[in-house]
């Protein structure tokens, strides 16, 4: 989830760039909720390379929105096996705003069974027992000039260690930033890896029973909220 004064912080351009491998041409503000799929190899590589289709739930919304609308929006938190924390690196309160995002993600009594992406005042306290798997990432990096880059990205940095999180600043119109073998595709994948044993797996590693090698995700979503 997402949130700025201005414009949103991308949310619709990196699901579309995440599931299609392709620039988002024509982007717009997400009214409710609009869901992709991902296509992904769990283990790619290994012995137990599986196929799975991942669900990413982009959720419209402000961090700011009256009761009703939150209320609304936790429909959409029902079923959520991983979260990603999506921000505007151009702009300092869409990194600030996270913590409120996260914490009304997380803040749920259901049992998770989806992917969140989510944007936002947080006690690090009320993450310590988090069993959700979370992403952090920067968006708009092109829009940083190459001699701010360091301060910014030292600037942003901490939030990966609030949220116990790896963390990947991209240009949402550029699919190289996760090209294949890359540092950025390698940590998307172990995300969603650890997203698919979250949802799939028992703690000893073994599958549930039941489940199929490809298996859809039920209900799983990566949310997302963008304006403010």
């Amino acid at each position: 989830t997402q949130e700025i004064f201005t414009k949103s912080v991308g949310k619709s351009s990196l699901v579309h760039l995440l599931c299609q491998n392709q620039v988002l041409g024509n982007p717009s503000w997400t009214v409710g909720c609009s869901v992709d799929v991902r296509v992904h190899d769990y283990k790619e590589g290994t012995p137990e390379e599986k196929t799975y289709y991942i669900e990413l739930w982009d959720v419209g919304g402000s961090v700011g929105s009256a009761s009703s609308v939150k209320s609304t929006r936790a429909v959409f938190y029902n079923s959520v096996n991983g979260i990603i924390l999506v921000h505007d690196l151009t702009n300092k309160k869409s990194s600030q705003n996270l913590y409120r995002w996260s914490l009304e993600a997380l803040n749920r009594d259901l049992v998770p069974t989806g992917v969140l992406v989510t944007n936002g005042d947080y006690d690090r306290e009320q993450f310590a027992d988090n069993q959700i798997p979370l992403l952090v990432i920067g968006t708009k990096l092109d829009q940083i000039h190459e001699t701010k880059r360091h301060e910014v990205l030292t600037r942003t940095a901490f939030l990966a260690e609030d949220f116990n999180a790896e963390e990947i600043n991209l240009d949402c119109t550029n699919p190289r930033y996760l090209a294949a073998g890359s540092s950025n595709a390698v940590k998307l994948s172990r995300f969603f890896d650890k997203v698919i044993e979250k949802r799939y797996f028992l703690r000893d590693g073994n599958q549930i029973p039941g489940f199929p090698d490809r298996k859809r995700f039920g209900g799983g979503s990566l949310k997302s909220l963008h304006y403010d």
